[in-house]
């Protein structure tokens, strides 16, 4: 059974032509996913729309066969989902463990230890780590949730390409590793390799395709 199914979804904005056009995926834990597409194409709209950040205006978004909206967006956000993003979004004046501490249902600091940082960095003000290693605290931090979906926008999108790598491959291990389905947005083509399966998003319609 698949954890997410979209069904029949659209979405467009007010006056303006569909972005995304009666889309039909399943998506399932134990696999990481890359949606491509060129910038404006929608893809960070459907990010929003999976993670109950926003409505469709036809169609349903169903978790483990129900529909998202039954127990409400918000129950969505806080049970299911974990967002992952460009910008790392943590929190500036915290360390890495306090930071992970703020979401997690288990101890933070094992997790960071799992994704490479050593219990003195994960005590250090989030400021003084690398990008790389913040977005290690970032994934950590979705881990920690145990929320079974994890959804990362654009997240090598501010690395280097070796720590792009890196992060990439966290990403897929944490999929195999901890059974999540793991949903990533990119422009990349070398995030999209290491996917299980790999989406192109080109007008409004979502395309399977095979990455060389």
């Amino acid at each position: 059974m698949s954890v997410l199914q979209l069904k029949n979804l659209s979405f467009s904005y007010t006056g303006r032509k569909a972005i995304l056009e009666n889309l039909n995926v399943e998506f399932h834990r134990g696999q990481m996913y890359v949606i491509l597409g060129p910038s404006g194409c929608g893809k960070t709209t459907l990010l929003s729309l999976v993670g109950g950040l926003d409505s469709p205006d036809n169609g349903t978004i169903e978790f483990e066969g129900q529909d998202i909206t039954q127990k409400g967006l918000e129950d969505h956000r806080k049970n299911n989902v974990s967002f992952i993003f460009q910008n790392y979004n943590l929190i500036d004046y915290m360390t890495p463990e306090e930071n992970v501490t703020l979401t997690a249902k288990e101890e933070a600091l094992p997790i960071l230890e799992k994704l490479g940082l050593s219990k003195e960095e994960a005590k250090r003000n989030v400021l003084k780590l690398s990008g790389g290693q913040q977005q290690r605290v970032a994934i950590a931090r979705a881990l920690a949730s145990q929320n079974p979906i994890i959804l990362a926008d654009e997240p090598t999108g501010n690395l280097d390409e070796d720590t792009a790598k890196e992060i990439t491959s966290i990403l897929k291990d944490t999929a195999k590793s901890f059974h999540r389905c793991v949903i990533v947005v990119s422009h990349s083509n070398e995030v999209a390799k290491q996917a299980d399966v790999v989406y192109e998003l080109r007008q409004g319609n979502l395309t399977k395709i095979v990455v060389q």
